[in-house]
């Protein structure tokens, strides 16, 4: 476990998902809570209330293993981050993909400006859905909706099976992602499914959720995006690009000994 920038990343075998009673709010704070809620509504129409996995706790279990406490929650319960002095603060809980392309550099999107983070940088991903009473929610079911956000947010259709749980991160203000990696593309390849996927939502009259999208290798390439980025991103590049590098250079050992031979 490592902790640069305030972000702590996390290496599991194994993640087991804990479904807790529902959070129960005092009757000052739903108040707070609704008015801050019906602020944000005011100033950006697109927010919806839809339901929402929150996460409530992230502990390790066992020497490889990760237990992680998620409650049923909607998106108006993250009101209360904005209230001060609120005794509720539920942090998110978000799968991300890490799509490589063939030359190592990461796939990112810029939110688009009817979001609720317009603006900044992240991996394609979202805030994670709980699923209908009676389901689990796993592993199995975090990696098809990190399938399902990276298809409607960059047009790279993947079928679940093909993405690698990778990382675990919880950010300064506890907020949890679960991180998959995907197999690497052809640079060219990943602009023309973006390319095609904006073209099909403005078609239909949509925005896409991503405005634009770009390609970096660590974080030094930051400094080229416009914009603020999520918090995770930074420890994450720096990781993707020591394993890149290992990844060449016992590729490039490999070559070197069979070329010998």
């Amino acid at each position: 476990m490592t902790q640069p920038c305030g972000v702590e990343l996390f290496d599991a075998d194994r993640l087991r998902l804990v479904e807790a009673p529902p959070t129960r709010l005092s009757p000052e704070d739903r108040r707070a809570m609704d008015d801050a809620w019906d602020a944000a509504v005011r100033a950006n129409p697109a927010l919806f209330d839809g339901p929402v996995a929150a996460c409530t706790d992230l502990e390790r279990e066992g020497p490889q293993g990760l237990a992680l406490t998620w409650v049923r929650a909607t998106y108006r319960l993250y009101a209360l981050r904005r209230v001060p002095g609120a005794s509720v603060r539920l942090p998110s809980l978000f799968v991300a993909v890490a799509q490589p392309a063939d030359d190592g550099r990461l796939l990112v999107g810029r939110m688009a400006p009817w979001t609720t983070s317009p603006g900044r940088w992240q991996l394609p991903g979202g805030s994670v859905e709980p699923p209908p009473d009676g389901e689990p929610l796993d592993v199995a079911a975090l990696r098809s909706h990190a399938a399902r956000e990276l298809t409607e947010e960059t047009g790279i259709g993947i079928s679940a099976d093909d993405l690698t749980r990778w990382q675990v991160t919880r950010g300064a203000n506890g907020s949890v992602g679960v991180l998959f990696q995907a197999p690497p593309r052809p640079v060219s390849w990943l602009h023309e499914r973006y390319a095609a996927l904006t073209s099909s939502e403005r078609a239909l009259g949509r925005d896409p959720e991503l405005d634009r999208i770009a390609l970096v290798r660590s974080p030094a390439d930051l400094a080229g995006l416009t914009g603020p980025h999520v918090d995770y991103l930074e420890p994450v590049l720096l990781r993707h690009d020591q394993f890149w590098f290992t990844g060449q250079t016992a590729a490039g050992s490999q070559r070197a000994g069979q070329a010998r031979r």
